[in-house]
């Protein structure tokens, strides 16, 4: 069987409390930011589980904290690969290089942060790249909860402010030479004022 045309990659996160979602650690507590971006975790897995199941795509979690086995025994039997040291934008853009390297056509990149991600905005994206070189999700945050290449453009993660608001306008001003494609805009939850958009009310 010849291997898959497109990846979706997973960048994911083992949930040691203390580690995991820190930035709604005043909310939640240590061991509540923890189970929550368990719980999103499990669901982003799920769905893009779901996803590759049904197209012609190749799944791969990139993970940091934990270990292989740890995080098999926490997500089943999936190709787990530990991220490469570096800013964020050094680990995707090295995931594409490999990705593209391997022989896939379609690369997309997704985090375990959107509850509002569906099937059919997965689908959108791989779509998309017939003839857009990139997409990408925007993160009402300012930031971006998707991005996808039909090749390597390691370009795209330099000089980026990661884990500000000025992500995405940042990222498309490096991308003025591209044909871009961008998906609808989804709430990442990231802060206690995104808890909202859950409906997740932790104890007090």
């Amino acid at each position: 069987m010849p291997p898959s045309k497109n990846s979706l990659a997973v960048f994911a996160r083992f949930p040691t409390p203390g580690a995991a979602k820190t930035r709604l650690i005043p909310a939640l507590g240590p061991e509540g930011a923890a189970n929550l971006h368990r719980q999103m975790t499990e669901g982003a897995i799920r769905l893009a589980q779901a996803f590759c199941r049904h197209s012609d795509t190749a799944l791969e979690i990139l993970f940091c904290g934990g270990s292989v086995a740890a995080m098999r025994q926490w997500l089943g039997p999936h190709t787990f690969i530990p991220q490469q040291e570096g800013s964020l934008g050094e680990r995707m853009s090295h995931t594409f290089r490999k990705s593209f390297a391997a022989g896939a056509s379609k690369v997309v990149i997704i985090g375990t942060d959107c509850p509002g991600l569906t099937l059919g905005i997965l689908g959108q994206a791989f779509a998309a790249l017939n003839d857009h070189t990139l997409v990408l999700g925007p993160a009402l945050d300012g930031g971006y909860y998707l991005i996808g290449l039909n090749r390597p453009c390691p370009f795209l993660f330099t000089g980026i402010d990661w884990g500000t608001s000025a992500v995405l306008t940042q990222t498309l001003a490096l991308a003025q030479c591209l044909a871009v494609h961008l998906l609808p805009a989804l709430h990442d939850i990231d802060r206690p004022g995104d808890l909202a958009h859950l409906n997740y009310h932790p104890h007090p």
